[in-house]
């Protein structure tokens, strides 16, 4: 089985990236072949791990992580990022978590592929 870490830097919005990369994660959970998805959001991208957040056309995030949780893609939130930014005692989508760089060093070396965005 394959193994893939996305690294999403982007945030939910202003550009299309956050949500394009959260595109591709559901294509790859949803694939017959699915491979050992990890997500790891960092900078901006942190913020999509709160409820109810938004892209910039309006379309909700929320189901889209709830979703990929359930195909069970790990799902991370920078803790640097995370507190820098005052989300650090936030309630998070469930099934997210913060994570730290030495656990993004680990998925990174165990990683078949890295995709960032």
């Amino acid at each position: 089985m394959q193994t893939i870490l996305i690294i999403i830097h982007a945030p939910p919005y202003g550009s299309e990236r956050c949500l394009s990369a959260l595109r591709l994660a559901t294509a790859l959970a949803g694939r017959d072949d699915k491979p050992e998805l990890s997500i790891f959001l960092m900078s901006d991208a942190t913020v999509v791990g709160l409820p109810n957040q938004i892209d910039g056309a309006g379309n909700g995030l929320q189901g889209m992580v709830e979703q990929l949780v359930a195909a069970g893609v790990t799902i991370k939130l920078c803790r640097t990022c995370a507190l820098a930014r005052g989300l650090g005692d936030l309630p998070l989508i469930p099934g997210t978590s913060i994570g730290t760089l030495p656990e993004l060093a680990e998925y990174t070396l165990q990683a078949d592929k890295v995709i960032t965005f």
